[in-house]
């Protein structure tokens, strides 16, 4: 049989330059974010997809076309011209959430064809992580010819690590940032998603508090010019501008504005001086599959989650 390659990737930038380079094979472009709102474990549902549909609505206000996004699914219903699925999925949690959530569809969905992994990251000779879209074409080319098998302990671990964060506490994910596989960068984002919880001393998480630092160490003009720097150093989060704009709106209470500047007022110093708690006082109990953000705070003392006496909500 002729080999014929299924490609998953991780949005349309990527899919069109997949297509601009003329990789062989059809496409079925993912364009979720599961790491944040609600999700249960079995993507393969009318109500994971409800879920879905009301938390994008609510939150960032986006209507998805359920005609297009099963159109674009109906490729996994018959995979049998297909030798191989490939992913092309990054460093950052962003990705890496997806990521898992991708193989654990194709789990319930029964597909057992062999599956490879084209990630990106580290750049040898370069500074920063790049995704898979800013690297250059023979760079791109360079990864999928490196692609990676992914091994049954692999699809079992992203299985393990979708039904904890679907779960009700995400400290059993600790064991599994020490874990070996091939997901190279998997380790870190685990790391990264612990931290977005409110830290125990100051409330604010490592994403709001790396805010807050870049207002106080830079001259900062504008929230779209905040919005900038955020983007632009936010380590292994990934997210993107809809998602920082409203980190950023949620922490309005922290900075004055001016027509020509932004700057910390009282409470963001207090804050990152660990001067009071103010969890409470941010307007953000956003899910993260099967847990609140307010539901546990992150110990650094400890390296653990602790679990919250008194939820807001």
């Amino acid at each position: 049989m002729k080999s014929s390659i299924l490609h998953i990737t991780n949005g349309n930038s990527l899919t069109d330059y997949l297509k601009e380079l003329d990789i062989v094979g059809d496409i079925l472009t993912w364009q979720e974010m599961l790491c944040e709102g609600p999700t249960i474990s079995n993507i393969n549902s009318d109500e994971f997809f409800e879920i879905r549909r009301q938390f994008l609505l609510e939150t960032y206000d986006l209507v998805i076309n359920k005609i297009e996004l099963e159109k674009e699914l109906k490729i996994l219903n018959d995979v049998s011209k297909y030798t191989e699925i490939v992913l092309w999925f990054e460093y950052d949690l962003f990705c890496q959430i997806n990521m898992i959530g991708v193989l654990s569809l194709l789990h319930q969905k029964e597909i057992k064809l062999p599956i490879s992994l084209v990630s990106s990251g580290r750049i040898p000779n370069e500074k920063g992580l790049k995704g898979l879209a800013e690297l250059t074409p023979a760079q791109l080319l360079d990864h999928y010819k490196s692609k990676v098998k992914l091994s049954k302990e692999d699809r079992t671990l992203a299985l393990d690590l979708w039904r904890i964060y679907c779960g009700k506490d995400h400290n059993i994910l600790k064991p599994y940032i020490v874990k070996p596989s091939s997901f190279k960068y998997l380790s870190s984002c685990l790391k990264a998603h612990l931290k977005r919880f409110p830290d125990l001393k100051n409330g604010l998480n490592a994403i709001e508090q790396n805010i807050l630092k870049l207002l106080r160490d830079n001259t900062i003009k504008s929230r779209h010019h905040l919005l900038g720097y955020a983007l632009n150093y936010q380590g292994f989060y990934g997210f993107g501008d809809m998602q920082l704009n409203r980190i950023i709106n949620n922490l309005s209470i922290f900075f004055d504005e001016s027509e020509d500047q932004i700057t910390l007022n009282r409470n963001g110093h207090e804050a990152l001086m660990n001067h009071h708690n103010f969890a409470l006082d941010i307007n953000n109990n956003i899910s993260y599959g099967g847990v609140r953000r307010l539901d546990f705070q992150f110990s650094k003392s400890k390296n653990k989650l602790i679990k919250t006496v008194i939820n807001a909500y």
